[in-house]
C-alpha cells in the first residue's frame, strides 16, 4: 500500500513537472475560449436584431449597420479560434522536445529489463498521442465546455422554459458521456495491451524473416500474427462501437432538443411571452450551448487515448526521476572486482547467477567458459551493468558501476554482444559509437586493432559507407569485426567480448586473439565468454561457469589443461588471483 502510494506521488509530481511552463499558456487559452464564446453569441443577437428590429422597421441602414458589425464580430470570433488553435499546436510540439527524449531513453532501457521492443517503442508513440490530440478538436471541445453556462444563462433570460428544456439537453448529454468514460476506459486499456502484443508478434516476426522463410513455418507465424490482430481488432471495435453509438445518439438528441426548443419557442409567442426574434436566438444559442458536450462525445476515444498516454509519460518521467546523480570518477586502471553477485533475470525474476565473486588485475584477460544456460551471458551482462545485481557488487578500481555514469563508464568500456547488430548509419559512425565530431584517427586505429581497416578501405565509400539496417549487406565475420573495432574504439580500459569468434575464420581469429593482447598490453582487462578453445589463445585466467555458479578459477593453463594455445602469462602463476567462488 505504501508502495502504491509513493508511486502515486512519484507521478503526481511527474506530471507537474510535465506541465510545468505551460500551466500559464493553458490559462491564457482559457481566456480565449471565453472571449471565442462570447462572441459565439453573435449569431443569436444577430437574428433577434434581425427579426425585432430590421424587419419591423423595414430600414435597409439598419439592416446593414447590423450585418456589418455581425461580419466584424464573426472576423474576431475565427481570429481568436485561429489563434488558440496554433497555439495548442505549438504547445504539443513543445512538450514533444521536453520528453520524447526522456521516453527514447526509457525505451532504450526497457528491453533490457525483460520488455519487447514493441512495449519499448509504445513509449514513443505515447508521446506522438498527445501531440496528436493537442493539434485535434478535442481540446477545443475541453476548452469550450466550462462556457456551456454562458448559453444556458442567455437561452434562459429570453425565457425560463427555454432555458430549463436547454438545461435538460445539456444533463442527458453530460450524462452520456460520462457513460461512454465508464464504459470505455478499461477497454481502452486492454486494447492499447492488445495492440502491443500484436506488434511484438510482428517485430518478432520481422527480425526473424530468414529463419521462417528456411524452416516453413512463415504460415504459423501469420496465423500466430493474425489471431493477436483479431484479438486487438475486437476490442478496438467495441471500443468504437460504444464511441459511435453515443455519438450518434447525442447528434439526434442535439436535432430534437433544436427542433423542441422552436417548437416550444413558437408555441410562447403565440402566446405572447415571446418574440418572433428570440424564437431563432434561442435556437441558435441551444444549440451552442450543446455543441461543445457533442464535440467532446465524438472525439470521447482521442481523449481518452491522450489522457491513458499523458499517464504513460508521467510514468516514464518518475522512473527517470528516480536516477541518481552521478560524480565524475578517475579512469579506471588497477583492477575488475566481482563480489559475491547474485543476478535474476528481469522479466521473470529467476535466480541465474548466485554468489559469483573473482578479481582480475590490469593488463589480464579472463575466459569465461561453460555449458550453454549455466549463467555465462548473465554473468556479462552483470559485468556491463546491463542488468542489475541483486546482490553484491561489480567494481572497476573498488567503485561500483552503478557509482559510474552511464556515458562516462560506456568510454572505459568496450562491449561485443553475442547479437552484434551494427546500428544503421555508417561504417565510421558505428565504431565511433555516434560520437559527434570523432577523431578520424581514432576509428581507423580501431579499424586497425580489429584487423577489418583493409577490408573497410575495399570498400566503394570505404568508412563512410552506409550500413542500413543491422548491416545485413556484409557478411556475418565481417559484421563480427566491426563490432570488435567498435568494442576496441577509444582504447577502453575493459573490454567485453560474448562469443567473439562464432563467425571468423583463421585470419579473423588470429586478428581476434592479436586484438585481445594489444588490451593487454596497454595495461586493459578482457573478458572473453568462449565455446571454441581458439577463443582463449591469449586469456591468462579461467572461470568455469555452471549451473549459476563459478565452479572454477585460475590460471588457464591449470584449468583447460591444455585445451588452448599456450600464451604467456603476464603474471606468474603463484601471483595470480586467488579463487573466490563460493556456494550459496
Amino acid at each position: 500500500m505504501a508502495n502504491q502510494e509513493a508511486k502515486a506521488e512519484a507521478k503526481r509530481k511527474s506530471g507537474e513537472k510535465l506541465t510545468k511552463g505551460f500551466r500559464s499558456v493553458f490559462f491564457f487559452l482559457f481566456g480565449v475560449s471565453g472571449i471565442i464564446n462570447v462572441l459565439a453569441l453573435t449569431g443569436a443577437f444577430y437574428m433577434m436584431q434581425i427579426y425585432d428590429r430590421a424587419l419591423s422597421s423595414g430600414s435597409i441602414p439598419t439592416l446593414l449597420a447590423i450585418s456589418v458589425l455581425a461580419i466584424g464580430l464573426y472576423f474576431f470570433q475565427g481570429l481568436f479560434d485561429i489563434v488558440r488553435s496554433q497555439i495548442l499546436v505549438r504547445v504539443g510540439s513543445k512538450l514533444d522536445r521536453k520528453v520524447a527524449p526522456a521516453a527514447h531513453q526509457v525505451a532504450i532501457d526497457m528491453p533490457r529489463f525483460g520488455f519487447s521492443t514493441a512495449e519499448a517503442l509504445a513509449r514513443g508513440r505515447d508521446v506522438d498521442t498527445v501531440r496528436g490530440f493537442l493539434g485535434s478538436q478535442g481540446p477545443m471541445a475541453l476548452f469550450d465546455l466550462p462556457w456551456v453556462p454562458l448559453f444556458l444563462v442567455f437561452v434562459y433570460v429570453l425565457h425560463p422554459a427555454l432555458g430549463l428544456l436547454t438545461l435538460g439537453g445539456a444533463i442527458v448529454l453530460t450524462s452520456m458521456t460520462l457513460a461512454a468514460e465508464i464504459l470505455t476506459r478499461n477497454l481502452s486499456t486492454a486494447t492499447h495491451e492488445a495492440y502491443i502484443q500484436r506488434n511484438s508478434i510482428a517485430d518478432s516476426n520481422a527480425r526473424n524473416s530468414e529463419c521462417l522463410r528456411a524452416m516453413g513455418i512463415s504460415g504459423r507465424a501469420l496465423r500466430r500474427f493474425a489471431a493477436a490482430n483479431e484479438e486487438h481488432l475486437d476490442l478496438q471495435t467495441r471500443t468504437n462501437d460504444i464511441v459511435g453509438t453515443f455519438g450518434a445518439i447525442s447528434r439526434v438528441l442535439r436535432m430534437i432538443l433544436q427542433s423542441a426548443v422552436l417548437g416550444l419557442g413558437a408555441y410562447l409567442t403565440i402566446q405572447g411571452s415571446l418574440s418572433a426574434g428570440a424564437i431563432i436566438a434561442a435556437s441558435v444559442a441551444s444549440a451552442r450551448a450543446l455543441a461543445p458536450i457533442d464535440l467532446a462525445i465524438g472525439n470521447w476515444k482521442n481523449v481518452v487515448a491522450a489522457r491513458v498516454a499523458f499517464d504513460r509519460l508521467k510514468g516514464t518521467v518518475a522512473i527517470l526521476d528516480q536516477a541518481k546523480a552521478h560524480m565524475n570518477l578517475p579512469r579506471p586502471k588497477t583492477s575488475l572486482k566481482v563480489e559475491n553477485i547474485t543476478v535474476a533475470a528481469p522479466g521473470s525474476g529467476r535466480v541465474l547467477l548466485s554468489d559469483v565473486s573473482f578479481e582480475v588485475p590490469a593488463g589480464q584477460a579472463l575466459g569465461i567458459i561453460g555449458p550453454s544456460g549455466g549463467g555465462k551471458t548473465t554473468l556479462v551482462r552483470a559485468l556491463t551493468g546491463i542488468w542489475p545485481v541483486l546482490r553484491g557488487s561489480v567494481r572497476l578500481d573498488d567503485a561500483e558501476l552503478s557509482q559510474w555514469d552511464e556515458e562516462e563508464l560506456g568510454r572505459f568500456m568496450g562491449y561485443l554482444p553475442q547479437e552484434y547488430v551494427l546500428l544503421d548509419a555508417t561504417i565510421a559512425q558505428n565504431i565511433a559509437r555516434l560520437e559527434e565530431d570523432a577523431d578520424p584517427g581514432r576509428i581507423i586505429q580501431a579499424g586497425r586493432a580489429a584487423a577489418v581497416h583493409e577490408m573497410i578501405v575495399r570498400l566503394p565509400d570505404g568508412y563512410h559507407t552506409e550500413l542500413g539496417s543491422s548491416g545485413t549487406a556484409l557478411s556475418g565475420g565481417q559484421r563480427q569485426r566491426l563490432g570488435l573495432a567498435r568494442a576496441l574504439y577509444g582504447e577502453p580500459f575493459m573490454v567485453i567480448l560474448d562469443e567473439p569468434n562464432s563467425n571468423l575464420d583463421g585470419e579473423g581469429e588470429a586478428a581476434l586473439t592479436a586484438a585481445i593482447e594489444g588490451v593487454k598490453a596497454r595495461g586493459g582487462i578482457v573478458v572473453v565468454i568462449a565455446h571454441r578453445p581458439s577463443a582463449l589463445a591469449a586469456v591468462d585466467l579461467v572461470a568455469v561457469v555452471q549451473g549459476g555458479k563459478l565452479s572454477a578459477f585460475g590460471p588457464r593453463d591449470q584449468i583447460v589443461g591444455g585445451q588452448a594455445r599456450p600464451a604467456k602469462p603476464k603474471v606468474a602463476q603463484s601471483e595470480a588471483p586467488k579463487v573466490m567462488a563460493t556456494a550459496s
